[in-house]
């Protein structure tokens, strides 16, 4: 599932693209969204919240998107040839005068009055990404169930928005916490979600994401997805287990030396 970061910087090239622009021509290739033409109204924004991106356009109208698994949204300009993936992956193309907006595999797409979207995304907790980023109240949301483990809390989007499995593993590790240590025993929450948001905020201008500091292929991340290979600071060999509720669990990583369980 994408992050944070990936669908922030996915909402603000929409939204330089399109806001302020008539739709030439819209298609909606989901059951329920077959005959809706939006054609001559106008784009007036995009913004993202956490990982739900929300496109707003006149009459009061909002067309909410979720990524998921595989979802994206892509730009082309008028007559370009689209490179996104089959025909038959598209589930929503948005056209103005100088933009194709082409979204494929998007398991959520949804047409909503304004006035509705808390139905879409009310259930967020804070957007670390977000304008109204609220630290407060999002270690609130996460010291709630101080029994859960820190590596399944944060990745629970109530407690906070955007941060995915990636941003977890490597700011736990950063942080000295072992992903299986309850959300009461982490030595200092305050510095461990500021420390996700960092990273967020470091990288939200890219479509990569970098948290050693080196970009160079194989370097950028401390953990995640190097199960087996030998821990960048101790040598010793990072782990991989899956971690959470099913169908809510992921494949969290972790160095069992640099990241004691504590209790």
């Amino acid at each position: 599932m994408p992050e944070g970061d990936t669908v922030w910087l996915a909402g603000r090239r929409l939204h330089d693209a399109l806001a302020g622009s008539a739709i030439t021509r819209s298609d909606f290739r989901v059951p329920g969204l077959a005959t809706v033409d939006l054609s001559g109204r106008t784009v007036t924004e995009v913004v993202s919240r956490g990982k739900h991106l929300l496109t707003r356009v006149e009459d009061d109208l909002t067309l909410h998107t979720h990524f998921r698994m595989d979802g994206t949204w892509h730009l082309y300009r008028t007559g370009e040839r689209r490179r996104g993936g089959p025909e038959w992956q598209i589930r929503v193309l948005l056209e103005t005068e100088g933009w194709q907006a082409v979204g494929y595999r998007l398991p959520v797409v949804e047409l909503l009055a304004r006035a509705e979207e808390g139905r879409a995304v009310g259930h967020l907790g804070p957007d670390l990404l977000g304008p109204d980023w609220d630290e407060a109240e999002a270690l609130r949301r996460l010291a709630g169930s101080p029994e859960r483990e820190i590596g399944d809390a944060p990745l629970d989007q109530r407690n906070m928005a955007g941060i995915g499995n990636l941003y977890k593993a490597e700011c736990l590790f950063l942080s000295g916490e072992s992903p299986w240590s309850a959300v009461r025993d982490v030595r200092d929450l305050p510095a461990l979600v500021r420390g996700a948001r960092r990273l967020l905020l470091a990288n939200r201008d890219q479509p990569w994401q970098v948290t050693t500091g080196v970009d160079r292929r194989g370097s950028e991340h401390w953990v995640y997805g190097r199960a087996g290979r030998p821990c960048r600071r101790c040598g010793s060999a990072i782990r991989s287990a899956p971690q959470g509720a099913t169908p809510y669990d992921r494949l969290t990583y972790w160095c069992p030396t640099c990241q004691p369980v504590r209790t």
